[in-house]
């Protein structure tokens, strides 16, 4: 099942019984570059009630209610989501009160539309994991290397020389394999691939 992030950032506003809702949909690298954004938000709304955040990052996942009732904010951001396939995303909401209390059923529908209509006009990507590989091979392959790096958009990550060149690449994940076939047959199988760099 394919995983999306987002090509942009996005924004929606709702204005429910009298309370402001700021919707921010983003994507981001990690749980530190979340927390710069969230660090971002408060500065630009110190007026601001609740930032409340779900973040969606692989192992680094996490959400804040931010001292609404519990599970009435960052759990139904992090639903939503969810439901959208997403991973590397932050959805935060910005609140300011608005002097009508909404109730913990009300606030859940009130976090979950806001975060939901930012995401009406999303784009998503579909996020391919990468992989990285290393080669070593001889000085006289080395361009050959080069140039099927090249042809095929492998990022070239990092080059050693010694006795022998060591090339380290990224590409999609699911490429691997077959990029290993390719390198052994550009150099008649003298490419050897170390386990650990």
């Amino acid at each position: 099942m394919p995983v999306f992030t987002l090509a942009a950032p996005v924004t929606a506003e709702l204005e429910i019984r009298k309370s402001r809702f700021i919707a921010h949909a983003l994507p981001v690298a990690d749980r530190d570059a979340a927390m710069e954004v969230l660090r971002q938000l408060r500065d630009a709304h110190p007026g601001a009630t609740h930032v409340c955040w779900a973040l969606l990052a692989g192992g680094q996942s996490g959400m804040s209610d931010d001292g609404e009732p519990s599970g009435s904010a960052g759990r139904p951001i992090l639903e939503v989501l969810r439901h959208h396939d997403l991973d590397s995303v932050l959805g935060a909401v910005v609140r300011y009160y608005g002097g009508v209390k909404l109730g913990a059923g009300g606030l859940v529908r009130a976090y979950t539309d806001a975060i939901a209509t930012a995401l009406v006009e999303a784009q998503r990507v579909e996020r391919i994991a990468q992989a990285r590989l290393a080669v070593e091979l001889s000085y006289a392959d080395e361009a050959r290397a080069r140039r099927w790096m090249e042809q095929h958009d492998v990022v070239l990550l990092e080059s050693r020389y010694g006795a022998q060149v060591w090339l380290a690449m990224q590409m999609p994940a699911s490429e691997i394999e077959a990029a290993r076939n390719t390198l052994r047959d550009l150099t008649q199988g003298r490419a050897v691939f170390p386990e650990d760099d």
